[in-house]
């Protein structure tokens, strides 16, 4: 009997991805824990394609900590610079300079315009939002279904595809209550950070209501950060910059 529980245990400890065979909500943890550090600082460029030919681009230093606090400083263009969001939760705000209270924003626009909304910019924690399940698999990936915890989220629901040997996440397809398909987000070019963080350092997104549009954040300087609770407040949203010394 002891040399079965051994066995189990030898293989468990092998093959841990055993262990998340038929428990979604595991799988999304790890893919969380893949993607964000519990505390972080990083830069990230978007970059706008339109139907036209037009390329609009916007550089942002973000801090994040535990699962649902997000700030974000606007680097470029000059002529944002120094505007600043906060996200707490389902809470979201816009912060401009000169200009007195900051302004509640929704998860489903975009401070920038494009495909991104502000739920993709400023992401919480996949497993804060979402309860998932594991709808198929392959040799090499899971594909889970992600079911929307509260009717504030953005999305109503998310097919998710992760990487089986690593958790990384690989493609996003979002989806409305109603069933329609809003947009479809590609995680690309797996990179080093150090420290530890290894993930996706582009995501790709476009969207069948945006026909012509795409939308690419490219992130850059990740690495792990201790940060304060004050840093996260609409007071402190002024003097995020100070965070780049």
């Amino acid at each position: 009997m002891n040399s079965i529980r051994l066995t189990i245990i030898l293989f468990l400890a092998l093959y841990p991805q055993f262990l998340l065979a038929n428990d979604g909500n595991q799988i999304l943890r790890k893919v969380d824990e893949r993607l964000f550090p519990e505390s972080f600082e990083s830069y990230r460029k978007i970059i706008n394609e339109e139907p036209n030919g037009n390329v609009k681009e916007f550089v942002f230093f973000t801090v994040k900590k535990g699962q649902d606090k997000v700030a974000m400083l606007y680097l470029e263009p000059a002529s944002d610079r120094g505007r600043a969001t906060l996200r707490l939760g389902d809470n979201m705000w816009l912060h401009i300079p000169n200009v007195g209270r900051p302004i509640r924003i929704t998860s489903m626009q975009s401070v920038v315009g494009g495909v991104f909304s502000n739920a993709d910019i400023m992401q919480l924690d996949y497993s804060v939002e979402y309860t998932a399940e594991i709808q198929e698999q392959t040799d090499e990936v899971w594909i889970l279904s992600a079911k929307a915890l509260t009717k504030t989220v953005a999305y109503d629901r998310l097919k998710m595809w992760v990487q089986k040997d690593s958790y990384n996440l690989l493609k996003i397809e979002a989806y409305a209550a109603t069933g329609m398909l809003i947009k479809t987000i590609n995680f690309k070019e797996i990179k080093d950070f150090g420290g530890g963080i290894i993930r996706p350092a582009v995501m790709e997104t476009t969207s069948p209501l945006y026909k012509g549009y795409r939308s690419v954040m490219i992130y850059a300087g990740m690495k792990k950060r201790s940060l304060a609770d004050e840093v996260f407040t609409l007071a402190y949203l002024d003097r995020l910059v100070e965070l780049r010394k």
